[in-house]
């Protein structure tokens, strides 16, 4: 089970490159810190969150902006909350 949990982490972090350094890093923290404890239903919306345009990722982490679907809003806050 823990094999496939990192090959999955492995995959994600390839996912999450973005070519933009802060989001990049953003991602990446999530995933070092907070993903292997997060329940499922959070795990869905990262995967969603992944899918987004790279612009509106970044007026979204930067504050610029508020995804209207509730549950990117309260993950996009999650992530910007984490400890650097």
């Amino acid at each position: 089970m823990t094999q496939d949990l990192e090959r999955e982490l492995s995959r994600l972090r390839w996912r999450s490159r973005r070519g933009m350094r802060e989001l990049d890093r953003l991602f990446e923290r999530y995933l070092d810190r907070a993903w292997r404890q997060a329940p499922e239903s959070e795990r869905v919306v990262f995967l969603r969150l992944l899918e987004i345009e790279d612009d509106k990722l970044w007026h979204w982490f930067m504050g610029h902006d508020t995804p209207a679907d509730a549950e990117l809003a309260q993950l996009v806050e999650r992530i910007r909350s984490l400890p650097a």
